[in-house]
């Protein structure tokens, strides 16, 4: 139940036999749709062939979700957008940042060495594209108003675009199909009439790619183009990418896209040399027609962004390939380090001085304060967020921080993607004193945001688990721009929404990383 329902929705299914037989409508939807992921090594010892496949873990019901803090949400992406394509090209702000914390973060430290030596030769492209997702939890306390607060914005392999729209029809089906015949008056009433959004998230996504493609052009040297997705080996979360790749390859005309592993770049791809004005176009081979060679226009990173990517020299080698080359990169090293959680703590950490200005003077940076709504429409999704270096700023955090009572409010994170990486409360003081004091500046100290009490059912691994849980909104966006003039081409929200729900126990919410699962948005 949800005191945003008044405590009626969603409904809780006490007979057994009336919970099974909606968790195996779910299982048989799911697969058929291609809600679905491969499944973990706890679930199945051995797949060798690539066979197997089950349904993406996902709530019986779609959870309630203020209508006013979903509009504000979607309203604000294309600012959030065209500010986030602003940072990536102040190489200066971004520099400083890497300096801030590149002494204790070896990974930060050698994409920006990437970015280095790419510059040092001279960038040939451009064009950036960000298939951007901006996440929001929403924040009411002691009986106030829900209001929405930004958790990050993703930069780099913003996932589940693909499921998230799959999730959207599964519960539109459900909504026609199964809840109408639900025993209980009560279930059916509550279900009744839900307010289910549309979700082209797929679509969004694949326009935004569809958008670079064009833009690139037809190949100088008469190969034809293609978009690469870059993927991890073992990637389990296949069918979300292949959404995307689906609806591309559906296009008019067929836009061609081939899925190259992070490992294999560097066997499967040569930049162009032979022609005497070269323009570093990157080639691609097909690994089963070595006859067939493509022209990479966009290249899309869904691998990279993490250290466990980058396992050997030529790993990192492989991304200087792809960065040098002519293609358009999604995302580019500056696009990547403009998601750092450091970014987002500056831009929202307010003045020092009580009277002075009224905006972060990092935000000013990038939206003009000449457009003051734009300004305060950023500043009311932000919450606390502290440094811990040695500002009085980042003193005062490192005093809550460390204290075992006022730590409890507060949330640790380094700047990493892809979930599991963060401490949460009372796990904060011992993870600092475990770790160096001059490396605590590679972190930031955010203050948790407190949602409203909801709870749902979720069907995870075949089993059912009932009870408290807690939402977490992404919203997508894509934009395309010109690093040289500073120019959008192109800047879209029409990517739609994911909602990701875990147990309300739960510290970490990656539905990849085994924590949360997929959910739709019931606007209440």
């Amino acid at each position: 139940m949800s005191t945003l329902t008044g405590g009626t929705y969603p409904p809780n299914i006490s007979d057994p036999a009336e919970r099974d037989a909606l968790a195996q409508e779910i299982k048989d939807w799911s697969i058929a749709h291609g809600l679905a992921v491969r499944p973990p090594p706890a679930v199945v010892e051995n797949n060798p062939q690539g066979i197997l496949a089950m349904n993406a873990p996902v709530t019986l019901f779609p959870s309630p979700f203020p209508k006013s803090c979903f509009e504000e949400a979607v309203a604000i992406q294309t600012t959030y957008n065209e500010l986030y394509a602003s940072i990536s090209n102040d190489e200066e702000f971004l520099g400083g940042l890497v300096k801030e914390i590149a002494g204790g973060d070896d990974f930060i430290a050698s994409l920006w060495d990437v970015h280095q030596r790419v510059k040092k030769e001279g960038y040939v492209q451009n064009l950036s594209l960000g298939l951007f997702r901006s996440d929001y939890m929403v924040h009411q306390e002691d009986g106030a108003a829900p209001q929405i607060k930004q958790v990050e914005f993703n930069t780099i392999a913003s996932s589940f675009g693909g499921l998230s729209a799959q999730t959207s029809l599964l519960h539109k089906h459900l909504a026609t199909n199964f809840y109408p015949h639900l025993k209980e008056t009560s279930a059916v009433s509550s279900t009744a009439n839900l307010d289910l959004p549309p979700n082209p998230s797929a679509q969004g996504l694949a326009a935004g790619l569809a958008a670079a493609f064009a833009t690139y052009g037809p190949s100088s040297l008469g190969h034809p183009t293609c978009v690469l997705f870059i993927v991890q080996d073992g990637e389990r979360n296949v069918f979300d990418q292949r959404h995307l790749e689906y609806a591309l390859q559906s296009s008019s005309p067929t836009i061609p896209v081939f899925r190259l592993p992070f490992s294999q770049i560097l066997q499967r791809t040569t930049i162009n040399t032979t022609s005497s004005n070269s323009k570093r176009e990157l080639l691609y081979t097909l690994p089963t027609n070595p006859l067939k060679t493509y022209e990479a226009a966009v290249v899309y990173l869904r691998a990279g962004y993490g250290p466990s990517d980058y396992p050997s020299p030529s790993a990192w080698e492989a991304r200087y390939q792809i960065e040098r080359s002519n293609a358009i990169v999604c995302p580019t090293i500056l696009t990547q380090l403009a998601g750092m959680k450091k970014v987002q703590q500056v831009l929202a950490t307010p003045p020092e001085s009580p009277g002075g200005a009224e905006f972060p003077s990092a935000l000013t940076r990038f939206i003009p304060p000449s457009d003051p709504t734009k300004l305060r429409n950023l500043l009311k999704t932000f919450t606390n967020i502290y440094p811990l270096d040695t500002s009085a700023a980042g003193l005062k955090a490192r005093a809550l921080a460390t204290d075992p009572d006022q730590c409890k409010k507060y949330v640790l994170k380094p700047q990493r993607e892809g979930g599991g990486n963060n401490f949460y409360r009372s796990s904060i003081p011992p993870h600092l004193k475990a770790t160096p004091q001059e490396h605590w500046s590679t972190y930031i100290l955010m203050e948790l945001i407190t949602p409203p009490p909801l709870s749902n059912t979720i069907l995870r691994n075949g089993l059912l688990e009932q009870g408290g849980v807690i939402c977490e909104l992404g919203i997508y966006g894509t934009c395309l721009w010109d690093k040289a003039s500073g120019e959008v081409l192109h800047n879209e929200q029409g990517g739609g929404y994911l909602l990701r729900t875990k147990g309300d126990q739960s510290e970490e919410g990656g539905v990849a990383a085994g924590f949360g699962c997929m959910d739709s948005v019931a606007l209440v």
